[in-house]
């Protein structure tokens, strides 16, 4: 039998400074989906990476007296290992400094050139530093950029030019072939208004400047910065060094971007992939703006939030499951430091982690630590059933805050289920036993629904239920269904999951 696969992006972060807040959501979110995925039986593959080149990082190199390169060499590994303390569980990690992604480039780039759709010409604007981006004066406010507040550099030299005026037509017709390509659908509508509007060519290439991927019929000119990143989705798959497993894991499911860089990756992108005679992704995942204080966080306005920080307070699983709840993905979020300790205590300590330890102290005192059977007529049964379905359906919609809102609503009945029967005023019976049976079970299910968002939590409740194996390798449908819950097993209490935290 042939594994279905599902493959998804984060964008690759720009490394001018430390990853923050931002950086960390859209990378959580995009291990969430793909652990879900996992959970139903298919292959998956995660990309993350770093994007190294461009104006900005030969200036911060500049500013600290090192190249370019060790400036990157630096800053990259900052990523790499703050996704391994958020647990984030990367198949591949890219850098557009490696050569596997140059020779990718400069095939895409020579393809493209090859088609006719690569030009030159001069180039006379305005240019926004931070965003590695032209800008009309129409775009800009009083010469300003709208996302970075800082004035836009008036540019004027010899480029080459990627001719996207060439194809209005045929994006428009393909996201009329693909009208779920783009989650979630109010953005359809923004990039085909986007693309309706008259598209313009846009520079793909740069001569002032030499932190870069020389074009290879011109070594003169490097690449332009968004033209190589955006790349780096289809060299990391092997394009231009391993066509057996590009042609086996090209087009991705869904690239997981912001929506500041829609233009980029849902206009630009997919133009340059046509171009070159390849597919484009199958969909793409955009999510908003996390902000802090109502402004968006950035390093270059230096409202950022290290997320490090943040799990030394509340622990991975804690956080993960703040920036996965508290916002509905494609909204803009709005951090703060008592709205995550808020959450924490309402979700996770007063709901998901006293569930455990109640159940598990019950059945140590009542049971004799040993887990009773589930009784096939729970009343909590229909509620599990229901929770499972819309648990599922949001998942698959990229709503990871839906989803876990959908598998709380398991747990609220089951504290309710536990606070009218009230099993801990009981004596030893059989009545006892169905109580408790029918807890241990929905809270079964509870784990594996949650694992996606908090994998060593649910993991480390998976063994208290004295459940064997890995949660992680369960599947939804087959293992969530009710009654799977053995009975005969030691349930041990350990250690409180989310001790409660101070506001």
């Amino acid at each position: 039998m042939t594994v279905k696969k599902f493959s998804a992006t984060t964008p690759i972060y720009y490394v001018n400074a430390k990853p923050h807040l931002g950086h960390a959501y859209t990378t959580i979110i995009s291990d969430a989906v793909c652990r879900w995925h996992k959970l139903c039986g298919e292959d998956v593959h995660l990309l993350t990476g770093t994007d190294e080149h461009g104006l900005k990082i030969q200036q911060f190199a500049d500013a600290e007296g090192v190249s370019p390169k060790q400036f990157c060499d630096k800053i990259a590994p900052l990523f790499a290992d703050a996704w391994q303390r958020l647990n984030i569980d990367v198949s591949d990690f890219i850098r557009t400094t490696e050569e596997r992604h140059k020779v990718g480039v400069q095939k895409l780039l020579q393809a493209c050139y090859d088609a006719g759709d690569i030009e030159v010409d001069t180039y006379r604007g305005h240019y926004c530093v931070a965003c590695e981006a032209y800008y009309t004066p129409e775009e800009l406010d009083n010469g300003k950029c709208k996302i970075h507040n800082t004035k836009a550099e008036y540019v004027e030299e010899e480029n080459y030019f990627f001719r996207l005026s060439r194809y209005e037509e045929k994006l428009l017709k393909w996201y009329a072939d693909h009208p779920d390509a783009i989650k979630p659908d109010h953005r359809v509508n923004e990039v085909t208004g986007f693309i309706k509007q008259g598209l313009r060519d846009f520079s793909v290439s740069r001569k002032t400047l030499t932190w870069g991927i020389e074009l290879p019929w011109d070594k003169s000119h490097v690449a332009y910065v968004w033209f190589d990143a955006l790349a780096n989705y289809i060299t990391a798959h092997g394009y231009g060094t391993d066509e057996k497993q590009f042609a086996a894991n090209w087009p991705v499911d869904y690239h997981f971007i912001g929506k500041d860089i829609i233009r980029f990756h849902c206009v630009y992108w997919p133009a340059m992939l046509m171009s070159a005679g390849l597919e484009p992704p199958k969909g793409w995942a955009v999510g908003g703006w996390l902000l802090v204080g109502g402004e968006k966080m950035s390093k270059t306005t230096g409202n950022v939030v290290n997320p490090l920080d943040l799990i030394d307070e509340i622990g991975v699983d804690g956080f993960r499951y703040y920036v996965l709840a508290d916002t509905n993905y494609g909204n803009d979020g709005d951090f703060s430091y008592e709205g995550l300790l808020s959450r924490y205590n309402s979700d996770l300590a007063n709901n998901f982690g006293n569930l455990a330890a109640r159940v598990a102290t019950v059945v140590e005192k009542k049971c004799g630590g040993i887990g009773p059977v589930p009784s096939t007529k729970s009343p909590l049964a229909a509620i599990a059933a229901q929770s499972v379905s819309e648990t599922i359906r949001e998942w698959q919609n990229v709503q990871p805050s839906r989803a876990l809102d959908a598998t709380w609503s398991l747990i609220r009945a089951t504290n309710a289920f536990l606070e009218t029967n009230e099993p801990w005023k009981m004596e030893p019976s059989k009545e006892l036993d169905i109580v408790m049976g029918d807890a241990l079970e929905a809270l079964r299910i509870v784990t594996i629904l949650a694992s996606p968002a908090m994998p060593k939590t649910c993991q480390d409740v998976w063994q208290r239920l004295g459940m064997v194996g890995e949660v992680a390798d369960q599947r939804v449908g087959a293992d969530t269904q009710w009654g799977r819950y053995p009975g005969g097993t030691g349930v041990t209490k350990g250690e409180p999951l989310f001790p409660r935290k101070k506001i």
